[in-house]
């Protein structure tokens, strides 16, 4: 049997660390690294939450400023805003509007975070219903 992905296991799809208090979180926080949800809507609903607070709080609005403000140093950030244009139809430094966008950027970094995305495309609009909150 495969082992699912920590993102997938975790109900945490962005693989979000540790850090602000977030609703849904699990009672019991198996990762020592990342946080566990409840269930996947909260943890899609977290990663649309960061998303728009990147772009109301910071002025990020391209796929180039997010996923650099969004991945590590040590990932291949260009690999990671070349797969996330292509799937939103945009040159990386192109300004959108996050908020039109969420539920396309959210699944196009669900894929590109775990390798696939075992969620119906309800849960991904549940989630980001919750992070227009």
């Amino acid at each position: 049997m495969r082992r699912l992905p920590r993102g997938i296991r975790n109900h945490n799809p962005g693989n979000i660390r540790h850090g602000d208090e977030l609703e849904g979180l699990a009672d019991k926080q198996a990762d020592k690294y990342f946080c566990t949800f409840k269930e996947p809507k909260f943890g899609i609903r977290a990663m649309g939450k960061v998303l728009l607070g990147y772009e109301r709080g910071d002025g990020l609005n391209t796929v180039e400023g997010i996923i650099n403000r969004w991945a590590p140093k040590t990932a291949n950030t260009q690999a990671y805003i070349k797969h996330v244009s292509q799937r939103l139809g945009v040159p990386p430094d192109q300004e959108i509007n996050v908020d039109q966008h969420l539920e396309e950027f959210v699944s196009s970094m669900i894929l590109h975070e775990n390798g696939y995305s075992p969620y119906e495309p309800e849960v991904i609009c549940e989630g980001c219903k919750l992070a227009k909150l």
